[in-house]
């Protein structure tokens, strides 16, 4: 990775950050994201947001990053209060189909791949206690960051600076929240170090949806001299979590808490089990910069579905117990070398992405004799792997007031099934997927206050192997799915008004083919199609603003209009074009007023709107209403000598607004709303210690 584009003044390490970390409004923060070296956000051809330590940390629970990315335009990150199913992210529209976890968008952590090579990933293993800031890229530039990248989130972590510290934290909340967490910290001009160590136990909202989550992350930075500089990172995560599953409309205007019986029946749960070590080196050469990137990890995941017994009793059906083991690994080579031979400033990188997963997979039936929700015959067995390798070259060159960034990427996805379950057939194959797709956007600056943009990019979207999983026609892999290609455009202006102000607006449309849907989704099992052309149109607009030294302000807006372009069919059903996609709310806006009447103290209150949101492809059934909600939060400290006394208090949905916080897109049995909570409260306290 780059060098970290700022470096942060020795912060206490507490669980919600000092306030005294950002006093004033950051007007031009520095990203890597995009243009893989650090420029002004300000002066880039595309839209990129960078959430700081202080926006991560002041007084959010730093839990789920659904508390801080909702303040990013474009970006929908609504929280299912379902642990077993994670975040459900969307940008622009890509991903929104996911069913868990994420998809379609790339995570990054520390130039460490988040998501696997097919496009599968989950916002939980980003550790936000140990970040620095987090940057989000949307529309043509990211499809630079390869398939299945509709935008990019990326995480960095902050390097050890500064004397030894060590802080512990504690905090309660509603439904039997309850959180404890350890740190220490420090470094000096040769290197440092960041350890850190968290446990969360939850009731959850619902019936049924209990979870416990243990993370830990350890970083050792190393700067043997001024033109190197080498991080090892290690990362734990493990989580064992109910699965309270979606409601039917009747059942959530019954009790939003509910969880259908079968839930209960089959005791429908989830266990997750990651250790992930990285290694980042980065080396100065004269005028180029050399960056290389190794990791490796392991994870193992155990799932009991609710999934019917007599259901089971066809001979392709893989059971109700998912069960796998994977091993990951993967590095990245890259070259930045400036050249001083053209006019203004200009750069070019050329680089190379590694990434390859392996799936020890099997499934089970999920009952034995009468006895249910527990591992019974075996009914799947096959390794799944999936390996991309990706050239890419790009340039950046700044002319005058004219900006250039422009990109190629060949990306090349290969996946392999090898099938040891032979008695319903072999369902073994392989699948070779490759597009190169450009991308180019060009900025001019009209003042050195106002500054318009536009760019263009190829995007490639592969099937996950979950999409991949089965046939409409059979049991077996659906080898047949094609990849989704898009074009995208991006149309925007960046302006500063005066010292206190920011705006960015930014007109796209993406066009889309192959667009991956669901064919049928029957016995608790979807299968996709290549069946689709989307559209999808949008605004987004974002303004911050810091009216005094005490008082600032932050807004969001975004419009998407994402439809269906062409006519197809779905489990039998005739879908118009003109349908809305799924899971995609037309309407969002987050706002934010934040007072800060000293250095220890500050509260802010936030408000959240979502118009309605369709929950399958025909829209005929009941779609999720919109809602607005309004959050709460203060935070103090206290310094004393060499300790910091610190407290937070947050109270979600301040008018108690009965809302459904996401959805299960085209869920089979009709159970697609997933109920958030009602008025709910957060208090921690903390201490640190600096030596």
């Amino acid at each position: 990775m780059s060098k970290p584009v700022s470096r942060w003044l020795p912060g206490l390490l507490l669980l919600p950050g000092p306030l005294w970390a950002a006093e004033v409004l950051l007007l031009e923060p520095s990203v890597i994201t995009g243009s893989r070296s650090a420029e002004r956000s300000f002066d880039l051809p595309f839209s990129v947001d960078s959430l700081d330590r202080t926006t991560l940390s002041e007084g959010q629970p730093g839990i789920n990053a659904s508390e801080v990315l909702q303040r990013v335009p474009g970006l929908v990150v609504q929280n299912r209060q379902n642990y077993a199913q994670d975040l459900q992210v969307s940008s622009r529209g890509f991903g929104a189909r996911a069913t868990f976890g994420v998809r379609g968008i790339k995570l990054i952590a520390d130039g460490i791949p988040a998501s696997t090579p097919d496009g599968q990933g989950q916002l939980a293993t980003f550790d936000l206690d140990s970040a620095e800031r987090i940057e989000v890229l949307r529309g043509p530039m990211a499809t630079l960051y390869g398939s299945n990248a509709g935008g990019v989130i990326q995480l960095f972590s902050r390097d050890g600076e500064g004397p030894p510290q060590v802080a512990a934290g504690t905090a309660w909340g509603s439904d039997g929240l309850e959180r404890q967490r350890l740190s220490a910290e420090g470094g000096n001009q040769w290197g440092g170090f960041v350890l850190d160590t968290s446990r969360l136990d939850t009731d959850g909202y619902r019936d049924h949806s209990s979870a416990r989550r243990e993370q830990s992350f350890a970083k050792l930075t190393l700067h043997p001299d001024d033109a190197t500089r080498l991080a090892l990172s290690f990362s734990d995560f493990n989580q064992q979590s109910d699965d309270p599953l979606g409601l039917t409309w009747d059942a959530y205007q019954a009790d939003p808490r509910s969880t259908p019986a079968v839930a209960e029946l089959f005791d429908t749960r989830k266990s997750i089990d990651q250790q992930q070590v990285g290694l980042n080196f980065e080396r100065q050469f004269d005028m180029g910069t050399l960056q290389s990137t190794l990791y490796s990890g392991t994870r193992r995941v155990v799932q009991y579905q609710s999934i019917p017994v007599a259901v089971q009793s066809n001979p392709t059906q893989a059971g109700g117990v998912i069960d796998f083991e994977r091993t990951f690994h993967g590095g990245s080579l890259r070259w930045l070398q400036p050249v001083a031979a053209l006019p203004g400033e200009f750069e070019w990188i050329v680089g190379l992405d590694y990434d390859a997963s392996e799936d020890d997979r099997q499934g089970y039936e999920n009952f034995v004799g009468s006895q249910l929700g527990v591992k019974g015959r075996l009914r799947r067995d096959e390794i799944d792997t999936v390996t991309s390798l990706d050239p890419y070259l790009q340039a950046n060159w700044r002319l005058g007031d004219w900006s250039l960034q422009a990109g190629l990427r060949h990306n090349h996805v290969e996946v392999e099934v090898d099938d040891h379950y032979l008695s319903n057939g072999d369902d073994s194959g392989r699948r070779t997927y490759q597009q190169t797709t450009p991308a180019v956007g060009v900025l001019y600056a009209f003042t050195p206050a106002l500054h318009g943009y536009f760019s263009v990019g190829q995007g490639f979207e592969t099937p996950t192997l979950t999409e991949l999983a089965y046939s409409p026609n059979a049991g077996g892999f659906n080898l047949e799915l094609d990849a989704a290609t898009s074009l995208q455009y991006e149309l925007g202006l960046k302006a500063q008004f005066g010292e206190a102000t920011r705006l960015n607006a930014a007109l796209f449309q993406i066009e889309t083919d192959d667009e991956l849907v669901v064919a049928s989704s029957t016995g608790g099992r979807s299968t996709y199609q290549n069946a689709a052309q989307t559209l999808r149109r949008g605004f987004e607009l974002s303004l911050q603003q810091q009216w005094s030294e005490q008082w600032s302000s932050s807004l969001a807006y975004t419009y998407l209009q994402a439809t269906y372009d062409g006519d197809f069919s779905s489990a039998g059903r005739p879908i118009e074009a003109g349908n809305r996609l799924p899971g995609v709310p037309a309407t969002s806006l987050f706002g934010e007023l934040l007072w800060r009447p000293s250095d220890t103290l500050s509260t802010a209150l936030e408000g959240l709107y979502r118009s309605k949101v369709y929950v399958e492809d025909s829209n005929q059934q009941r779609a999720a209403p919109g809602y607005a909600l309004f959050n709460w939060r203060l935070r103090h400290e206290h310094v004393l000598q060499q300790w910091t006394f610190g407290q937070t208090l947050r109270v979600d949905n301040l008018l108690d607004r009965d809302y459904i916080g996401s959805v299960i897109v085209a869920e089979g049995n009709g159970r697609y709303y997933e109920p958030a909570p009602g008025r709910n409260w957060y208090v921690g306290a903390d201490l640190a210690y600096r030596f």
